[in-house]
């Protein structure tokens, strides 16, 4: 046993049911020791109640997967574990960190003699079913160390993975998919809320959601989620009208502007999200004073 998974959550977690169901038995550790016992005893791992717990589980050289949320939380376990370990161990960064996080990471682990690889997972709640589509960056001696794992943990084992490059390029990667993937929901979105408008037609929504599951051009995984929701409730009508971000849209939208690409659609659905946030409210205000102010036009009183 040398794979340990650090953080458990909705992903983790569920990563480390797939490799159970795959065989392959890991070392697992939770901020929470009651999650990391409960899925413990589901899936025949090794619970681990601390770093060291986890690290003296496994053989050398060992691979450590951190599952946790980007930023102070990721830095946090990864400057506690690194003590820890030996020459020669690899430790995988799997949360939504910035590429750039990993260049001076991978250098702390280079000064033990540590591997280091960063891993853009997606696949959501869906991945433990369906498989995790996996983009990761490191050393060829890393990438042939991860395989096996790639293969349990992909839909199958040659299509869902792939080592993408050099340390960073897992994370940047996972970047871009994530800004197409804010481009391709809000298009979704409008698209339909353009239909809903067009109330003397009484178009189906739902109907309409499972046609173009069909053949269609524009058919894909939202899509298929969409028609899912829309099938039970077209209105929407408990649904609040407020959309949060995460740090891969802002980061591909400042990735664009350092490198000179133009990427209209991405950066616009981020704004999108911002207003959907009441970020646009302030300014929206001042276009009616204006407004008002130039035509004697209405303002309407909140």
């Amino acid at each position: 046993m040398e794979f340990g998974i650090i953080g458990l959550g909705r992903m983790g977690g569920n990563m480390a049911r797939r490799l159970a169901q795959k065989g392959i038995k890991i070392a697992i550790t939770n901020r929470s020791f009651n999650v990391t016992e409960a899925l413990a005893t589901e899936t025949g791992h090794v619970a681990c109640e601390t770093y060291a717990d986890l690290v003296a589980a496994l053989e050398k050289p060992r691979i450590i997967w951190l599952m946790l949320p980007a930023g102070e939380v990721t830095e946090t376990a990864f400057s506690t574990l690194l003590p820890l370990l030996s020459p020669g161990d690899l430790v995988v960064d799997g949360a939504n960190a910035h590429w750039q996080d990993d260049i001076p990471r991978a250098a702390r682990c280079a000064e033990q003699g540590i591997e280091f690889a960063d891993a853009g997972v997606s696949g959501g709640i869906w991945g433990l079913k369906n498989g995790y589509c996996i983009m990761f960056g490191g050393s060829d001696a890393a990438a042939a160390r991860l395989k096996s794992y790639m293969e349990a943990l992909a839909p199958t084992p040659t299509d869902g993975w792939l080592h993408a490059g050099p340390v960073g390029s897992g994370h940047y990667v996972k970047m871009v998919h994530n800004g197409i993937e804010y481009g391709m929901m809000q298009a979704l979105a409008e698209g339909f809320a353009l239909m809903q408008d067009k109330s003397e037609f009484e178009l189906d929504l739902a109907a309409i959601a499972e046609l173009w599951r069909h053949g269609s051009v524009v058919r894909s995984w939202l899509l298929d989620l969409s028609a899912d929701f829309l099938a039970e409730d077209q209105n929407l009508e408990e649904i609040a009208p407020f959309v949060a971000d995460s740090g891969e849209g802002r980061w591909t939208a400042l990735a664009a502007l350092e490198q000179g690409v133009p990427t209209p659609v991405m950066s616009l659905a981020l704004m999108m999200r911002f207003a959907s946030q009441g970020k646009n409210d302030y300014a929206a205000k001042m276009l009616a004073k204006m407004r008002h102010g130039f035509g004697g036009h209405a303002i309407k009183k909140d």
